[in-house]
């Protein structure tokens, strides 16, 4: 059966996206990804797309004419842009408050059935440009268009995901592991797939005028976290509280990096649990669960991390 609707995607090549353009497309939905670098990009598009229901547009500026003609192409939109590091001022403001308002902005011109952007979990609270950026975007968004949908994920995890693999890349190199907060903090986190799945359901089902936060089945604090990646990897490290300040300290050099392991921005996030906060529906409360096992899950791709990689003597034994 083909589906009437076109679905226009932006950030189309990210950890969300590469598995939500696979549940589209196997479904019949045509779907126009937004790129900045076709050449770069099209092949991975491409491999997790059915053939014949995607197109992909390059896109280099945030220009409202462009934007303006590909939603003339659609009939829903999904903004996935989001950005962790602030690599120039005002990037934060720029990627998750100014560019979520023209969106909506067009969005509403083009009377389109829905604008579905996808914000995060747990800022309410923070008082770092980050979070603020991504709460006045959401509050733009639904200023802007009555039919609009705020999905407020918690940590989002796969094999390409810059969460797990970051922490799996400190923990083969670090010869202990520092935990900020004590290790304190609680995440819910939820698989790309069932993410993908929330976004899928909320298109089907029509869903408008709702800010939902999409969790997955299992809370856990962020110590319990590295004490599953480690496992998974077959690794034993010292895990160290470290002082706010000397963590401060090292956060204010480490985001000098081009890609840093963590900033200040980040060091101020994880003082606050990223877990359901009462104020708005959940995916669960929507028929929508989320099963994938985060121990589960992490295992099928931690083999790239293990001492021998995918012919670790583990991995050996269970395909013997």
């Amino acid at each position: 059966m083909i589906n009437q609707d076109s679905i226009l995607i932006f950030g189309a090549t990210g950890n969300i996206g590469k598995s939500l353009i696979n549940r589209f497309t196997q479904n019949n939905y045509k779907v126009i990804a937004v790129t900045r670098n076709i050449h770069r990009n099209g092949h991975v598009l491409r491999t997790t797309s059915n053939y014949g229901w995607l197109e992909m547009e390059e896109i280099n500026s945030f220009s409202p004419e462009k934007i303006s003609s590909l939603m003339s192409r659609c009939s829903i939109c999904i903004n996935l842009i989001g950005i962790l590091n602030e690599k120039k001022k005002d990037h934060f403001k720029t990627i998750h408050t100014d560019f979520p308002f023209l969106l909506s902005k067009i969005a509403k011109e083009k009377n389109l059935k829905q604008f579905i952007h996808v914000s995060a979990l747990g800022i309410e609270n923070a008082k770092v440009d980050y979070a603020i950026s991504k709460i006045n975007g959401e509050n733009l968004v639904k200023k802007n268009f009555d039919r609009y949908i705020i999905l407020k994920p918690s940590i989002c995890y796969s094999s390409s995901d810059q969460f797990t693999t970051k922490i799996f890349s400190l923990l083969n190199f670090l010869p202990i592991m520092p935990l900020y907060y004590e290790g304190k903090t609680k995440f819910t986190p939820i698989h790309v797939a069932d993410m993908a799945e929330i976004i899928y359901q909320v298109v089907r089902r029509k869903i408008i005028r709702e800010t939902i936060e999409c969790i997955g089945p299992e809370v856990f604090s962020f110590k319990e976290i590295i004490l599953k990646l480690l496992k998974a990897i077959d690794k034993k490290r010292p895990l160290i509280p470290i002082p706010l300040p000397i963590a401060k300290l090292v956060a204010t050099v480490l985001e000098k990096f081009p890609k840093p392991l963590i900033t200040k921005s980040q060091l101020n996030l994880l003082q606050y649990d990223n877990v359901k906060s009462g104020k708005y529906k959940t995916n669960f409360n929507l028929g929508i669960e989320a099963n994938k096992k985060f121990e589960e899950e992490i295992e099928k791709y931690s083999f790239n991390w293990k001492t021998g990689g995918q012919f670790s003597k583990k991995n050996l034994s269970q395909n013997s």
